[in-house]
């Protein structure tokens, strides 16, 4: 394992040991999850104010994460899913119209439903949880190495998460989250800066990832994505601007 990769995977594994309380499903938890994913569903479908849906698909998006990082940490530690509660949540998620990305040997985030939420509210309650969320899905299931080379990412796709991580920083300074909002943006902006085509782009996104890096190492002088800038901002194309 890098050194970045480490230093990216600790952040990651810090936030799913916050929202983790225990590492299996149980028969009850199981029909618990399910009760709610009906709901959410049924709201999702219906006629109701935008608000509502979009608060439903926030809710629905955020338990169906909380259901993977339980599963995904099954699979490391077993190799598959263990367990009759677990499988019968899996399949009954599929028939209910909710189901989970699965690819690559693990769970993905199911960001398709706070991508909906926020074309239904942009400027919602839940908008700022939707954005975050968003960002994290995309960016942490875009790798399984090397945090810089993403798989499977568009190049719309990534021009999509630059534009959405932008606007998460310009709009919520404040949020708990901000610094790893901001190392994710610092990233998704040096793939784009070694994917682009021509000089002037390739520039211009250099130097946007320079001042993202040093506001984030000052910033955050003690955090661990602190320490991972200078590595980061040693992978930026040879013919930047320096």
């Amino acid at each position: 394992m890098t050194r970045v990769r480490a230093l990216v995977l600790a952040g990651l594994y810090a936030v799913a040991a916050r929202a983790l309380a225990h590492d299996m499903i149980t028969a009850e938890e199981a029909e618990r999850y399910l009760a709610q994913v009906d709901q959410a569903v049924a709201i999702i479908k219906s006629r109701e104010p935008a608000l509502r849906r979009a608060q439903a698909d926030v809710t629905l998006g955020r338990m169906l994460d909380d259901i993977r990082d339980l599963l995904n940490r099954d699979l490391a530690a077993h190799g598959k899913v263990q367990g009759l509660p677990s499988n019968y949540l899996v399949a009954e998620l599929r028939r209910r119209g909710a189901p989970l990305n699965f690819a690559r040997e693990r769970f993905m985030a199911n960001v398709g439903y706070y991508r909906d939420a926020l074309k239904l509210a942009p400027d919602g309650p839940h908008a700022a949880e939707a954005m975050l969320r968003w960002m994290r899905g995309a960016f942490y299931d875009s790798f399984d190495g090397d945090p810089l080379e993403g798989q499977g990412q568009t190049p719309e796709q990534l021009s999509e998460q630059l534009a959405l991580g932008e606007r998460f920083v310009q709009r919520y300074p404040t949020h708990p989250e901000i610094e790893e909002a901001k190392f994710i943006l610092l990233v998704q902006t040096i793939r784009a800066a070694n994917a682009a085509a021509d000089a002037a782009s390739r520039a211009a996104l250099s130097a946007r990832a320079r001042a993202a890096g040093q506001e984030l190492a000052t910033r955050y002088p003690d955090s661990m994505r602190a320490a991972a800038v200078p590595v980061l901002i040693e992978r930026l194309p040879a013919t930047s601007t320096r």
